[in-house]
């Protein structure tokens, strides 16, 4: 296999040389320009696996080259080289469509970590390819991925679009969405389909850390740092470092930490509780949260500075309700998951004409969360594997209240009445469950499908 080929672009003849002693050791040839017009003559007569740019040069400046390669040659990752505390050019190259960028004085392991990520980016298929045939795997696998964002849907078709340009980018990606929409579905397909795929996914609930332990949680801790640090401890950034971290609910983090997940990203280190060195980390980060965080920041319960350095890039997904033509092809796909799960009279299960109607007509405040509870309760329902409307038992109130956020709290109180009536007939059977069954009047299969989700009598 030939080297991997890079354009190295900078005015700068010290900058230059630092970039290509750098490059070289690792196996990869490079071409140097000192000049945008320069630059453009390279890329007409080479092909390159990897592009570096200073952010000025004498006759232009690089987001008009990030923004000339990401047209005319998608298979040339760019990263920005930007001055030092730059953040704001540092923004405007990657929503140019910048790879990645990197600060002056640039560091060698930091810049080793930017070359093997981008090298490992799977190459975009295209008329052009002059090898179509090793590209299919890489292609049916991305396909395969993505069927994970079930629907046809406009709506859906425009997130699959934007998943895929999103993963060759290691810009920050705020995703957008009410609770239940799939927003880790969509953050674990970012991952998946980029350079750091074969590397860690780390998902946190923001919301869940308590407050004394976040910075511990986030960071890490060395041994005897304070009361119950009994050993050293990795933190969720170590340990998806060279991977993605998936900051679920970041609207729940107090300003406190805010603060410190800034500089934490800021300047690619943290710094462990009880160690007096920061250590450097490679980390992509991916965030969400179904609040209005732009709100929040003019009501100063989030800082405005974080929310443009997490937001460089957002990803809407759409409530259930604003793609309704989908329902059909998620119901298929529950239903089958969960009847793989259950004894073998739910093999195959399906809805009425009039069930698959009332789901269409109810505007899911709970999302895709909501309707697999609503399957999984009425699929221990129905009689004969058909669903019926009265087997769905929609909430009505909720029905013309689609902006209502209360998504998860009506499953567990029906769970608990099930639960409880089920007992009861226990009882009145002296446990005899065919005796209860009948009393319910549910097949004993559907009985027995609830003793074990409930953990009730499975002894």
């Amino acid at each position: 296999m030939s080297k991997p080929l890079c354009l190295v672009v900078d005015d700068e003849p010290d900058i230059l040389e630092l970039l290509v002693m750098t490059l070289k050791p690792m196996g990869i040839n490079c071409y140097t320009a000192e000049t945008f017009a320069r630059a453009k003559e390279y890329l007409q007569s080479k092909l390159f696996d990897l592009c570096l740019t200073d952010m000025r040069l004498p006759d232009g400046n690089g987001i008009e080259l990030v923004a000339l390669i990401e047209q005319n040659y998608p298979n040339t990752p760019v990263a920005m080289i930007t001055a030092y505390g730059n953040v704001e050019s540092a923004v405007a190259a990657l929503k140019a469509g910048a790879f990645d960028f990197i600060a002056k004085p640039v560091e060698v392991q930091e810049l080793r970590n930017l070359i093997s990520t981008a090298l490992q980016l799977p190459k975009q298929t295209s008329a052009q390819t002059s090898d179509e045939t090793s590209s299919q795997p890489a292609k049916q696998h991305e396909n395969t991925l993505l069927k994970n964002l079930i629907g046809h849907s406009q709506a859906m078709q425009t997130v699959r679009a934007k998943i895929e340009k999103l993963a060759r980018s290691q810009a920050p990606v705020y995703i957008k969405g009410e609770s239940g929409t799939g927003k880790e579905v969509a953050a674990r397909m970012i991952h998946a389909l980029g350079a750091r795929a074969n590397k860690p996914f780390v998902p946190v609930n923001c919301g869940a850390i308590p407050m004394e332990l976040m910075e511990s949680e986030f960071f890490g801790h060395k041994k005897g740092s304070f009361s119950g640090a009994y050993s050293d401890k990795q933190g969720l950034f170590q340990t998806a470092c060279g991977g993605t971290l998936f900051l679920d609910e970041i609207a729940d983090l107090p300003l406190s930490m805010q603060v410190k997940l800034l500089r934490a990203l800021q300047e690619k280190q943290v710094r462990p509780v009880g160690e007096p060195k920061e250590v450097r980390v490679d980390v992509r980060i991916l965030s969400a949260t179904h609040r209005d965080l732009s709100k929040l920041v003019k009501q100063g319960k989030f800082r405005e500075d974080l929310f443009y350095r997490i937001n460089v890039i957002d990803l809407y997904i759409p409530p259930l309700r604003e793609r309704t033509k989908d329902i059909p092809d998620l119901v298929a796909k529950i239903l089958k998951d969960l009847s793989s799960k259950m004894a073998s009279e739910y093999q195959h299960p399906r809805l009425s004409e009039n069930a698959m109607k009332a789901l269409k007509e109810y505007t899911f405040p709970g999302n895709v969360r909501e309707l697999e509870n609503i399957l999984e309760r009425a699929i221990t329902l129905c009689e004969n594997n058909t669903i019926e409307p009265e087997n769905l038992q929609l909430p009505q109130d909720k029905a013309t209240q689609p902006n209502k956020p209360e998504p998860t709290s009506l499953a567990p109180l029906l769970d608990n009445v099930e639960k409880e009536t089920i007992l009861n007939a226990l009882e009145q059977t002296n446990g005899n469950k065919t005796k209860a069954a009948q009393l319910l009047g549910i097949s004993f299969g559907a009985l027995r499908y609830r003793l074990q989700k409930f953990n009730v009598g499975t002894k």
